[in-house]
C-alpha cells in the first residue's frame, strides 16, 4: 500500500514562490486600484476593458 502525504501531493519549488506571490499582489493592486478608483481619468481609461471582462464599475 502506497500513501502520499499532502506535502508531497502539492509542492511548489521554492524558487517560484516569491515570483508567484509578487504577481498575485500586483494583480490584486491593479484590480483594487483600477476597479474601485474614483478618479475619472483612471475610470475612463479602463472603462471598456472592465466591461468587456464583466467587472462591475458602476
Amino acid at each position: 500500500m502506497i500513501t502520499k502525504s499532502a506535502a508531497t501531493a502539492i509542492s511548489v519549488p521554492t524558487s517560484k514562490v516569491i515570483p508567484l506571490g509578487m504577481t498575485a499582489l500586483l494583480g490584486l493592486f491593479i484590480v483594487g486600484f483600477v476597479g474601485f478608483s474614483h478618479l475619472d481619468v483612471v475610470h475612463n481609461a479602463a472603462h471598456d476593458t472592465r466591461h468587456s471582462l464583466a467587472f462591475p464599475c458602476h
